[in-house]
């Protein structure tokens, strides 16, 4: 299940980047645009969070499946 959430969140952020764009190239503006891209940066760097391995070399994610089957 947490790698559909995962995956939805990657999708979401390349469509955050996909719709700024289109909006600054069609309006010129630049707040709603810079808004969203920083949405998009704060969810991959979530996304980041829960994956990349810690010292002990196990991910948050795979610690919560872990968890899951005991």
């Amino acid at each position: 299940m947490t790698d559909i959430v995962l995956s939805i969140v990657m999708l979401a952020a390349l469509a955050l980047l996909a719709g700024a764009f289109v909006l600054w190239r069609r309006t010129g503006q630049v707040k709603q645009p810079a808004l969203m891209v920083l949405l998009a940066v704060i969810a991959v760097i979530n996304v980041l969070i829960w994956t990349v391995p810690t010292k002990d070399g196990a991910a948050p994610v795979e610690q919560i499946k872990a968890a899951g089957e005991g």
